[in-house]
């Protein structure tokens, strides 16, 4: 049975429980939460699981996977129900040794302002494990079939590897009825929503990052469903593979948290960065080989007012201060060769009429980039595909518009500059592809006013600004993903990332290569 935690967390509207452990004689004795689990003792056979008899208890839905800081050792397996379970727990071994650890999960909820709607979501941190290790576990609680996956852990060193990136997904589902009755997508989804995730399994990468503006739920008739929609689209990736998110705005729900990303941060259980409970989870950092990659919420410095309620400032700085010393950190670690920031609102767009970029990214994290020699950032927010030049510093105007340090599209050295990516084509209907500027220009969002009547939003105030920064663009394909290869060359030398976008078209996820280029630096210099 579970037994609720003590500590007051109502300020999330949710709460932790923790889950009774069983089989305490089996080898891999269960921890009884996040952390506690140890690494199974040798038994002489592989533990088995038996198939449950139907008993009516909830089926194991939505399972994912997510990296802890360290990649190598760490991972957390997730999945959700919308009533109470006993005892869930993860099985882990290998395809040839069998499950020979079981390890208890820690269950956190929420519930959702709009439906009143309780979701529980049950999370197994299993520390302890071998670098660059392919494991298999199955999730299970009483009275339910298991759902099986398999992860690999990440290198520890320098070693190749692979990740991916998009945002701005939404699903492929149909959540309500218009007025004729026909049902209709409600979160600016689209078929291509669920091609993208099966263009991601075609590379199978390490992890996938995902840009923020994962499923739109805050624009949902049912935001519980179109949550559940997108696991379910995304995994047949999701339990192979951590897919890591960033939140977006349109992961701010009015009513669900005192900010509104108490789902997001249920859903997700996400490296540790110190902050505090009602924060917990919006920025976090992970290590995959040689990279360390940094995940940040921009809504807590963007202007634009785009979720469902204006939260502008929220970190009263701590999300600040948190990444000029994990930046230092990073930059100072003679085993990191490569930082890759992960973040939704961008600093870089040469669509019109669209979101524009943000003069707020450009003044809270654009002068940290530069300090700490931040090689490349991935973004979502714009509905397309564009990239920059290796920018560093900024013009003397109005909106600090960045200088390209280097014009070279196939060989980029980020040791001169950091470059920005915008990967927004992950499914959404609403792509900008079609609203690029003639010539490469931007719109800056400088401030926003009073509320409009006609959107609820306090309006964005533009000014126009030429982009020299601009590098390359895509005005033909509206969904794609980008697959980063990680060559940690040798000692002495150079190390490389090479970059393909893809785009995406057809149910079975068909590949274009659409932009390839390669980001180097030397190695191991700082």
């Amino acid at each position: 049975m579970n037994t609720p935690v003590t500590a007051d967390s109502s300020r999330l509207s949710r709460r932790t429980l923790i889950a009774g452990a069983s089989g305490a004689g089996l080898a891999g004795a269960v921890g009884a939460g996040l952390g506690s689990a140890q690494p199974a003792a040798a038994v002489p056979g592989p533990l088995l699981w038996r198939r449950p008899g139907p008993s009516g208890a909830p089926r194991v839905a939505g399972l994912h996977l997510q990296f802890g800081s360290d990649a190598s050792r760490e991972i957390v397996v997730s999945w959700h129900t919308t009533s109470s379970v006993s005892r869930p727990k993860v099985l882990l071994g290998t395809a040839a040794g069998g499950f020979g650890r079981q390890v208890a999960a820690r269950t956190t909820t929420y519930r959702d302002a709009h439906s009143g709607t309780e979701v529980q979501i049950h999370h197994a941190a299993v520390r302890g494990l071998r670098p660059d290790t392919d494991y298999v576990y199955a999730a299970v609680h009483d009275g339910a079939q298991a759902e099986l996956g398999t992860v690999r852990t990440a290198p520890r060193g320098r070693a190749p590897f692979t990740f991916t990136s998009f945002g701005d997904q939404g699903t492929p589902t149909l959540g309500r009825k218009n007025d004729a009755g026909v049902y209709v997508n409600d979160n600016l989804g689209s078929p291509f929503a669920g091609d993208t995730t099966a263009g991601v399994e075609r590379i199978a990468p390490l992890f996938h990052l995902m840009n923020g503006d994962l499923c739109y739920a805050n624009l949902a008739t049912d935001r519980v469903r179109t949550w559940s929609d997108w696991f379910e689209t995304n995994t047949r990736s999701a339990r192979h593979r951590p897919w890591m998110p960033a939140p977006g705005n349109h992961e701010n729900e009015l009513g669900n948290g005192p900010i509104g990303y108490a789902a997001y941060q249920s859903y997700f259980d996400l490296p540790d960065s110190g902050a505090h409970d009602e924060l917990r989870g919006l920025w976090y950092a992970f290590t995959a080989g040689s990279v360390r990659v940094i995940s940040l919420a921009n809504d807590d410095v963007a202007l634009q007012d785009g979720g469902s309620s204006y939260v502008h400032g929220y970190s009263g700085g701590a999300q600040r201060r948190w990444l000029e010393t994990e930046l230092a950190a990073a930059r100072a670690d003679a085993d990191i060769d490569w930082i890759v920031v992960c973040m939704h609102q961008v600093a870089i767009s040469t669509a019109d009429k669209f979101n524009g970029a943000d003069l707020g990214v450009r003044e809270q994290w654009l002068p940290l980039f530069d300090r700490y020699g931040v090689d490349l950032v991935v973004c979502g927010h714009e509905h397309h595909y564009e990239r920059s030049h290796p920018i560093r510093g900024h013009q003397a105007d109005d909106t600090r518009t960045p200088v390209p340090a280097a014009t070279d599209t196939r060989t980029v050295d980020t040791t001169k500059g950091t470059v920005h990516m915008v990967i927004g084509g992950g499914g959404t209907s609403v792509p900008s592809n079609e609203l690029l500027f003639p010539t490469p220009e931007c719109r800056v969002i400088v401030e926003v006013g009073d509320i409009d009547p006609e959107t609820g939003k306090r309006k964005p105030v533009y000014v126009h600004e030429d982009a020299p920064w601009s590098a390359v663009r895509d005005g033909r394909h509206p969904y794609g993903f980008a697959a980063f290869e990680v060559d940690p060359g040798s000692p002495g030398g150079d190390t490389s990332i090479h970059v393909t976008y893809y785009s995406v078209s057809g149910p079975y996820g068909a590949l274009t290569a659409v932009d390839r280029f390669t980001l180097t630096r030397p190695r191991g210099r700082h």
